[in-house]
């Protein structure tokens, strides 16, 4: 239960010490600054009383310390500053605190009449301000106000890949997709960071309103280790929407593998570490349906799935339930995949399909020897397939994730900061 404001008439009476308060719990940590404490005369305290001798009553001081906001309050507003003010006097301390017992920042006015809080507050957290102030006479006043912040109406998350703790290819980027549209590519930008070990250059770039993805220049080096950090909390990305994350994700880079899918030649040949370890005759898109050239990078593994041609606008030229060992390389709809339904003799000698690469394989992906499956178990999300030779142009680089078809230098250009 959250207490009301109390206005206490007790000379010399120390300020409680902290505790949890409010409703809920913080979100995120808040971090524990010292509130710059003023040392007043000694005496008595305002709203408070003193006794001197020959008196026969308590003074009651003429000090009157008020705060915003009032005590009792379940929907603060996070994102005003807590304002302590007195008339009739002037403040000599004040502590702004949170659940986990740490101080919040603020500002004393040079006449000593008000407080500003310097540290934003958290949504839909409890707080506690205790204030001591002195009257011209030295009499003490002492007021405690306890309050909770309010949740905001509207929020954003943001979608991240790659996923926390997972082993990744040499080309995956950091790819965050927001919820909602952000308007603020500055200060969201600023909220999150991409650090790698061993450090390298990573830098951001918008594709959209709803899109953020961040590479460095070149591949990632095997084993680096890749942490997200994510501090968007209470952060406003668009007017009155506000974001709800403060996490940290990582993620490690496996072993190097890329490929070149040729058309020309009809052949897939896999580089892993320098080495040249596998090369497969396949069968790309034909001369109606060509396959988008450039660097992909598998985003998703698929040991069978349905593949429908009005999903990719082509009518009903196809609809196959259980394509086998299929690697996607772009959003649109471009795999690399097994193929049982077309004949062995296409591989290597002839491009037929309707855009993506296919290898031969068997119904029901169960053959762990044939080239589609053998190609499939080496891979893992985040290694790179460059198509070359395909007859068609380079696919955008906001189609998958495949922002390494962008230079660096226009790389750079699509930052917020």
């Amino acid at each position: 239960m959250v207490a009301a404001e109390q206005q206490q008439n007790n000379p010399g009476r120390g300020v409680s010490g902290p505790r949890a308060w409010g409703r809920r719990a913080v979100v995120g940590s808040l971090v524990a600054t010292p509130v710059a404490l003023v040392t007043g005369c000694g005496g008595g305290g305002s709203s408070g009383s003193s006794r001197t001798s020959g008196e026969s009553g308590p003074r009651v001081s003429a000090a009157v310390v008020s705060v915003t906001p009032a005590g009792g309050s379940q929907k603060a507003d996070f994102t005003e500053p807590v304002r302590v003010a007195v008339t009739g006097g002037r403040l000599t301390s004040v502590t702004l605190t949170g659940p986990s017992g740490a101080q919040l920042a603020g500002q004393l006015a040079p006449d000593g009449t008000s407080w500003t809080s310097t540290t934003r507050l958290s949504s839909g957290t409890g707080y506690k301000v205790a204030a001591v102030a002195v009257d011209p006479s030295g009499v003490q006043a002492t007021k405690e106000v306890i309050f909770a912040t309010a949740a905001p109406a509207v929020t954003f998350v943001g979608v991240y890949t790659p996923e926390a703790d997972t082993t990744v290819g040499v080309g995956m980027p950091v790819s965050i997709t927001f919820d909602k549209a952000v308007t603020d590519r500055v200060q969201v930008q600023k909220a999150i960071t991409v650090t790698a070990v061993p450090p390298v250059e990573v830098v951001g770039h918008w594709f959209s309103a709803n899109r953020l993805d961040f590479r460095p220049e070149e591949y990632w080096k095997p084993g680096t280790r890749v942490t997200v950090s994510l501090r968007l909390k209470d952060l406003e990305g668009a007017p009155g929407v506000f974001g709800t994350q403060s996490k940290d994700v990582s993620f490690t880079i496996g072993r190097s593998q890329t490929s070149v899918a040729d058309l020309d030649a009809e052949q897939l040949v896999v580089t892993r570490d320098g080495v040249v370890t596998q090369t497969w005759p396949i069968s790309g898109g034909g001369p109606l349906h060509t396959t988008w050239a450039g660097k992909m990078v598998i985003s998703e593994k698929l040991l069978q799935t349905r593949m429908n041609s009005q999903t990719v606008d082509l009518g009903g030229e196809y609809d196959i339930p259980d394509v086998p060992h299929a690697q996607r390389l772009t959003t649109s709809g471009t795999f690399v995949h097994g193929n049982y339904w077309s004949s062995p003799g296409i591989f290597g000698s002839e491009n037929t399909s309707h855009g993506c690469v296919g290898m031969h394989d068997v119904q029901g992906a169960g053959d762990p020897d044939t080239p589609a499956a053998r190609f499939y178990n080496s891979s893992i999300t985040g290694d790179v397939v460059e198509v070359v030779n395909s007859g068609d142009r380079i696919v955008s680089p906001s189609n998958g994730l495949n922002g390494w078809n962008m230079d660096w230098a226009d790389w750079k250009a699509g930052s917020a900061v």
